[in-house]
């Protein structure tokens, strides 16, 4: 029969699986990114809009999009730009905003990108999207399906943005209640998180310090409630921290 022949009782020869292609882990990185890209496009639309709105050049809605990178703090930045805040209130409020990157760092894979510049662009472009797209799926990432990802991500939010200017410059007129974009997007993360008992105290802890906030310093009212808060959870931390010690 020849040599073909596989003889009575020796395995099967096994099937080596080849390694993923740099273009099948793109599509991969595309494909992740497309359910919160979706997402992501009408609020930077409305981000768009509100720039033009507010009487900014249309340049800053890009600007910002690629210098600051980071959706709820751009559309802040908004208000403070039109009203001319203060250098280090604006400052205070990208360090209080942004702040809880520094705890994405812990979980992300940066570790599969290996080449620095990309791994600097990778920090960068670690919006919550990104993080929340990890976190669902912690494996298996490799270099070029998570700056895929990433890219891709930062492209639907500028190009909802550039699409929101140019919808906002064809208008006759302003878009009334534009403004309570930021407001709406705060409130329906806050209603998502409330669905679990476990997050109900860090609801109580924001209220309680707003409200001690708009009482005590209601010129600076977001900033004081911001650091309240961090200090609230930072003393419910070392209780439950304590009280697991014990237990």
């Amino acid at each position: 029969m020849g040599n073909d022949v596989i003889a009575v009782g020796q395995p099967a020869p096994q099937r080596v699986d080849q390694p993923p292609t740099r273009r099948s882990e793109v599509a991969a990185g595309l494909r992740l990114s497309l359910a919160a890209g979706l997402g992501m496009y009408p609020i930077g639309f409305a981000f768009g809009l509100l720039v033009v709105q507010a009487g900014l050049p249309w340049w800053i809605a890009p600007a910002l999009s690629l210098a600051v990178y980071a959706g709820s703090l751009e559309l802040l930045l908004v208000g403070m730009l039109a009203s001319a805040a203060p250098l280090a209130t604006i400052a205070l409020t990208t360090f209080l905003v942004n702040f809880r990157h520094v705890f994405y760092a812990f979980t992300f894979p940066l570790r599969t990108v290996r080449n620095p510049l990309a791994r600097l662009y990778c920090v960068y472009a670690l919006i919550d999207e990104a993080y929340a797209v990890t976190a669902a799926k912690p494996a298996p990432w490799t270099s070029w399906r998570l700056l895929s990802m990433q890219a891709a991500f930062q492209c639907y939010w500028v190009g909802g943005g550039l699409t929101g200017v140019l919808v906002a410059s064809a208008l006759p007129g302003p878009v009334k209640g534009l403004e309570f974009a930021l407001c709406a997007l705060f409130v329906t993360l806050t209603l998502d998180a409330c669905r679990s008992r476990e997050h109900v105290p860090s609801l109580v802890l924001a209220g309680l310090s707003f409200s001690l906030a708009a009482v005590l310093v209601p010129g600076s009212a977001l900033f004081a409630a911001l650091l309240l808060f961090v200090a609230a959870l930072g003393a419910r931390f070392l209780l439950a921290a304590r009280r697991s010690a014990h237990v």
